[in-house]
């Protein structure tokens, strides 16, 4: 492992886990972080990522990303970024391989359906449903419930967006039960995973947008960092027709915004002159950032995206239907909880709002294929656009 800066988060000095364990046998070579981001990978949270949807709701496409391959492309972006900094990748790699595990089927569309139907049984948030599934849901371990993951995990993944004030019942939770200290930062490795996945995001679903063709070069032009880093490309490689530069488009923009965060970020550290991580809890901002003139191209890049690609009309109809999926699945399990699969039915809360919260842990974790399915099974048809 490369050395570690002073303020990056030590493995060997981690605050533990809830469930103690012994460190000392564990399977092969690995350090307590490592292992955090190996139970992550072999987790069935994990695998589900697989079939639950980035941009494109249910994609036929083979080429379209998912939450799995978007998670995975933070996480190669994340640890560029760590290793420049000094950070520690593994802890790093798996705030990003984990950040999106609490998402329902149809991402934001089946967080508003679930967020509905609990509101009064205190709403739904994929957050907290994220720390949720990794320390109570997802349990393939004899010992304890969820993965035992460190208290540094856990931590980065509920406040890498920053201190949070007001936690959702399923958050409240977990740190009731061991402490995540909500109201300050989190460390620079939750930093990182935060930032990288705004700089995938930002990017792939350019790419995706082209080829599903509901962008297309010119409004992408109207934006004024894609037409800079655009022209660019034209320059370097003048023969190449535009459709075969738009890759070369996307990866200019990646390398030009992940330069200069890490140039941002290390002057920031520096001046801020932390010495531990426990320091850069405790400075009361964020660290790891772009420079102001980034931060605002990066602003009007997603109100961009957001007016052309995510409220595009197409998306738009198919996030209805998603929410009626999610909706017509929900009625029909809290009316008829046995209809849940496996063991969900026998470990039914027997009072309100537990009830209802159990109903909407089974929902929010299938993938947009098997929420479709059931729905077609015990709900009705549905008329879903095409691409289900």
């Amino acid at each position: 492992m490369p050395d570690l800066a002073p303020y990056a988060s030590d493995p060997w000095l981690s605050r533990g886990r809830l469930y103690p364990e012994d460190e000392t046998t564990a399977r092969g070579p690995r350090d307590a972080f490592q292992r955090d981001r190996d139970r992550i990978v072999h987790s069935i949270s994990f695998r589900r990522l697989r079939h639950k949807t980035q941009v494109f709701l249910a994609p036929d496409g083979d080429h379209f990303r998912v939450r799995l391959t978007h998670s995975i492309e933070v996480a190669q972006i994340g640890r560029t970024i760590a290793r420049a900094l000094g950070l520690n990748e593994d802890l790093t790699e798996a705030l990003c391989l984990a950040h999106d595990i609490g998402h329902p089927p149809f991402g934001h569309a089946g967080e508003d359906a679930l967020k509905a139907a609990l509101s009064k049984q205190g709403g739904f948030d994929h957050n907290g449903n994220t720390l949720r599934a990794l320390t109570e849901i997802d349990s393939p371990y004899p010992r304890f419930p969820g993965l035992n993951l460190t208290w540094e995990t856990l931590e980065g993944l509920a406040k890498h967006n920053g201190p949070v004030t007001a936690p959702q019942w399923a958050l409240a939770k977990a740190d009731n039960e061991f402490p995540l200290e909500l109201e300050t930062f989190a460390g620079l490795e939750a930093q990182v995973a935060a930032i990288a996945d705004d700089i995938a995001y930002d990017n792939h679903d350019i790419d995706d947008g082209l080829r599903a063709g509901l962008l297309s070069l010119d409004q992408l032009l109207t934006v004024p960092m894609i037409a800079a880093r655009w022209d660019q490309c034209r320059v370097r490689f003048p023969e190449v027709t535009p459709p075969r530069l738009t890759g070369e488009l996307i990866r200019g923009q990646i390398g030009g915004m992940v330069n200069d965060l890490i140039e941002t970020s290390r002057v920031a550290i520096a001046e801020s002159g932390i010495k531990s991580p426990d320091d850069a809890r405790d400075v009361g901002r964020a660290l790891v950032g772009f420079s102001d003139a980034m931060r605002d191209n990066e602003r009007g890049l997603k109100r961009f995206m957001y007016a052309n690609l995510y409220h595009h009309p197409l998306q738009v109809a198919a996030a209805d239907k998603a929410r009626v999926v999610v909706a017509g699945l929900f009625a029909a399990y809290h009316a008829t909880p046995s209809l849940m699969a496996g063991e969900w039915p026998a470990r039914l809360p027997p009072e309100e709002p537990w009830l209802s919260r159990h109903v909407a842990d089974f929902i929010a974790g299938m993938t947009d294929r098997y929420a479709i399915a059931r729905y077609r099974e015990i709900v009705g048809p549905i008329d879903l656009p095409e691409g289900f």
